[in-house]
């Protein structure tokens, strides 16, 4: 007591100050009790109906889900990559220019066919239609976009027009 009054303090001030602090610890305590609760609640509900066994049955279920997709996910590129590979060999550029091959005939039932691979391998395919003899047809190889055999005018349109006809894959 004497230590209060020599510093001109009140022992009832100092108690009830005491008492203020004392109260807001006994609240923090009572909010932090009922945080704890809801948690175990939360926990509890979580857990429930498995044991931790069957949770490591689950996770090593997905973890084995997971490595089935992985080895599927490859199986997918590799078939793709496939799919790509065939796709270098396939006809992907036409080319086509109906045209008279007689003058004298109407309707332009003449027409050159132009097939060509993504490296412009390829062949011309042309018909040319005469009512009295018939149909005349011929086929020309194209190799890295030219022919080694002469061209005529609708022939070099049709493979100008393969060449620059728009590729699939892009």
């Amino acid at each position: 007591m004497e230590v209060f009054d020599s510093i001109g303090l009140d022992i009832g001030y100092v108690l009830l100050g005491s008492l203020g602090v004392t109260l807001i610890v006994v609240i923090m305590c009572i909010v932090l009790l009922c945080k704890v609760h809801s948690l175990k609640k939360k926990y509890k509900g979580f857990m429930s109906g498995s044991t931790m066994e069957s949770m490591e049955d689950e996770i090593t279920k997905r973890f084995k889900e997971i490595s089935n997709l992985q080895v599927s996910a490859k199986e997918v590129k590799d078939q793709i990559s496939n799919i790509e590979d065939t796709l270098k060999v396939v006809y992907q550029k036409v080319g086509i220019v109906k045209y008279d091959a007689f003058s004298e005939m109407g309707g332009k039932l003449s027409f050159v066919l132009a097939l060509l691979t993504e490296d412009n391998d390829g062949f011309l395919l042309n018909s040319m239609h005469s009512s009295r003899e018939g149909c005349y047809t011929y086929i020309k190889e194209i190799i890295k976009g030219e022919s080694f055999v002469i061209l005529s005018e609708e022939e070099k349109l049709a493979l100008k027009q393969a060449i620059e006809s728009r590729n699939l894959q892009a």
